[in-house]
């Protein structure tokens, strides 16, 4: 009976095997923690080393001074500064007066968001180099200052997109106002979709707006709010510049977002860009194909031209339906890849 009481029961190794095995593998589990941390920081740090931007948008190869003042050769800090707002600011040939403190600190912070959308920003110098020099020709037809151009790269991205307010394409225009000057909106075509003719609407808009406020500043900034509720705005707050106005958020940064934007755009390394000009998106050649009959179906027109449905639709984004009914002395020029 002694000798069997001295054998351990079963259930007693087993639990002792369940505690054993735990204690192991979390000591594993820590050692691989470990080890990965090591590995990872000296990655990172070798990585810090490697084309650190500037103030100047040139290489940082200042050491670092680490804690208890020990520098360390080899260790740079990562590419988060804050970039010098250029003491002379001008929108549309009109003074942006940064000597009121909360203008300085306004246009600071887009300049700052904007740099640091790394990807939407390359995205939008590379999409600008197709678009920007066609819609300048527009604008300039039309006596809108170059300075415009940049206004659809915050309405849309030079995207065709919807807003939650239904406005459409790059110029990010309403169905009233759209058909108000002069574009086309039906079930079939809607011209908001065309980038050029959406300038084209966009330039007699702007047109508008100046010959009420006589100030390009207010031109833009009613892109956003409206004519009349930036006219509202100046009269009950008895003012008249933007920049002494209260206003929404959205409206009260809008006009910041194209100047930034502008800023960036014109003088990319100075902010910590280096985009390759060979990756700029070029403009693509085309040919205009005019149409006076009715099409049933796309699908096979763009087939009968000697391209695909996809093709089609990128370069005309315009025809919203796999149809188009022509009217009786209607002409549709529609584009195809020369």
């Amino acid at each position: 009976m002694e000798a069997e009481n001295n054998i351990p029961k079963k259930s007693s190794v087993w639990s002792g095997l369940k505690e054993l095995s735990v204690a192991n593998f979390l000591s594993i589990c820590t050692l691989i923690i470990l080890f990965g941390y090591i590995g990872y920081n000296g990655v990172t740090k070798r990585q810090r080393a490697a084309d650190m931007i500037s103030d100047e948008g040139v290489i940082d190869n200042e050491p670092v001074v680490l804690d208890e003042g020990l520098t360390q050769e080899g260790i740079h800090p990562l590419p988060a500064i804050s970039f010098e707002i250029p003491k002379e600011v001008t929108f549309a040939g009109e003074a942006v007066p940064l000597n009121i403190p909360d203008v300085h600190e306004r246009l600071d912070k887009e300049l700052q968001i904007n740099c640091y959308l790394h990807s939407n920003t390359i995205f939008l110098m590379k999409r600008a180099n197709r678009w920007l020099p066609q819609m300048e020709k527009i604008l300039h037809e039309y006596g809108i200052p170059e300075d415009f151009k940049y206004l659809p790269l915050i309405e849309s991205n030079l995207m065709n997109v919807i807003s939650h307010r239904d406005a459409v394409g790059y110029w990010q225009i309403l169905k009233t106002s759209g058909k108000e000057l002069g574009l086309e909106i039906t079930d079939e075509v809607d011209e908001r979709y065309d980038p050029l003719k959406a300038t084209v609407a966009a330039c007699k808009y702007l047109k508008r707006a100046y010959s009420k406020f006589g100030n390009w500043t207010m031109v833009a900034a009613s892109y956003n709010r409206g004519m009349g509720g930036m006219d509202r705005a100046l009269d009950d707050q008895q003012v008249d510049s933007y920049y002494d106005l209260y206003l929404n958020d959205e409206t009260s940064r809008y006009v910041f977002r194209i100047i930034a934007i502008k800023e960036i755009v014109e003088n990319p390394k100075r902010y910590g860009f280096k985009v390759n000009p060979q990756h700029l998106y070029p403009q693509e050649s085309l040919k205009f194909v005019e149409v006076d009959e009715t099409i049933k179906d796309l699908v096979v027109f763009a087939k009968g031209q000697g391209i695909n449905y996809k093709l089609l639709k990128r370069h005309n984004p315009w025809l919203r339906e796999d149809r188009l009914t022509i009217k009786k002395g209607k002409v549709y020029r529609i584009a195809i890849p020369a």
